[in-house]
């Protein structure tokens, strides 16, 4: 259960003891969020009329929790392992994709395939969206989920898209007497299968706490950046970050071999050292020293260097039209701009390491 604790004392989620903001180290690939929102201290709830959720319990595990209908819209390499830890949690899980091989993946793991997206939200608590971009969001709200769910249910959208269609998005939403969020995800394939997802909510403040309770089965932290759009805004700059952060880690590994410094060896100094951060410790692009990263595996699976650029041009887009400078994220986006285009989009966005190290012969493309 939660405990209400103190700015910076300890608390208790799922079991697990965290540290409050400012202090909490959460993630190494999440940079410090602006004060904009604020922790809770109680027990997520839904909307008046439903039973609270016990975030400290799952549905499979014989607590007596209400089981909601959640439709979800977008089963890809993040949204199947989402939908799949709905289910999990003992929610009715109403699935829709394009492919039916990602429907089939779905049904194995506890959802019911639906024919459409409007079958899907016809009768759901809770819909939740993992699209591949802006357009994509805005024609499956405005054609298929406004109008045809109803106007009970909560919207989540947890693609990450420009900042200006996620407010254009919930404006819609809210006019036609929704409650609506935009709720990017970080933590990649391997937490959203693990149900560790960290969630950046732009969202009505009132609204936090169902919305909180909603990602519960999906989630380690669930922050609520601000308003709408706010959501969006801290996934942008945060995986600007990451992109800068995995270059210049990737750049550090290239200057040392050709120093003769074995990249292990490199790995064990600056995993304690001041140049630490998550692209090191949890994300390292040299095989070895970090079992569970892609680089382990040929660069196969993880996040894809197609959507590292993705979320780059988004920053750059959201930079030029705020006016904000930002020389080293437009230099990221340059170097993953010729990554991808020699036909290595596929590939985990840590391989970039190879490009700088000329070695793409040995890299299969993908």
């Amino acid at each position: 259960m939660w405990k209400t604790a103190a700015r910076g004392s300890l608390s208790r989620r799922n079991g697990k003891t965290t540290t409050h903001p400012g202090e909490a180290r959460l993630s190494r690939a999440l940079p410090n969020l602006p004060p904009a929102g604020r922790w809770r201290t109680r027990a997520p709830v839904w909307r008046p009329g439903r039973r609270a959720a016990n975030p400290g319990a799952k549905k499979n595990q014989g607590d007596d929790a209400m089981t909601h209908t959640i439709a979800f819209i977008g089963l890809g390499n993040m949204g199947g392992g989402m939908a799949a830890n709905q289910a999990k949690a003992g929610h009715k899980v109403l699935a829709f994709d394009l492919s039916q091989a990602a429907l089939d993946r779905a049904a194995e793991h506890g959802c019911t395939p639906a024919g459409s997206v409007a079958d899907a939200v016809r009768n759901a608590d809770v819909v939740i969206t993992m699209l591949p971009a802006g357009p994509h969001v805005l024609k499956v709200y405005t054609e298929q989920v406004i109008g045809h769910a109803p106007t009970s249910a909560l919207l989540l959208d947890c693609s990450t898209i420009d900042v200006d269609t996620a407010r254009k998005v919930a404006a819609l939403a809210k006019d036609a007497g929704y409650a609506f969020a935009d709720a990017p995800v970080s933590g990649g394939t391997m937490a959203a299968d693990a149900g560790t997802l960290a969630f950046m909510v732009g969202c009505d403040e009132p609204e936090f706490a169902r919305i909180e309770a909603a990602l519960e089965p999906m989630s380690r932290a669930t922050f609520r950046a601000g308003d709408h759009g706010a959501g969006q805004a801290a996934k942008i700059c945060n995986n600007m970050i990451l992109g800068i952060t995995m270059l210049g880690t990737c750049e550090a590994i290239g200057l040392a071999e050709k120093l003769g410094l074995d990249p292990v060896k490199m790995f064990d100094i600056v995993a304690k050292s001041s140049g630490q951060s998550w692209s090191v410790t949890t994300y390292y692009p040299w095989p070895g020293p970090v079992p569970t990263a892609p680089s382990n595996r040929n660069y196969d699976g993880g996040f894809a260097a197609a959507m590292m650029l993705k979320d780059l041009k988004l920053a750059q887009d959201a930079a030029a039209k705020s006016g904000a400078s930002t020389p080293l994220g437009a230099q990221t986006e340059a170097l993953f701009q010729m990554f991808n285009g020699l036909g290595y989009g596929g590939r985990d966005f840590s391989a970039i390491l190879q490009m700088l190290r000329g070695k793409l012969d040995d890299l299969p493309k993908g």
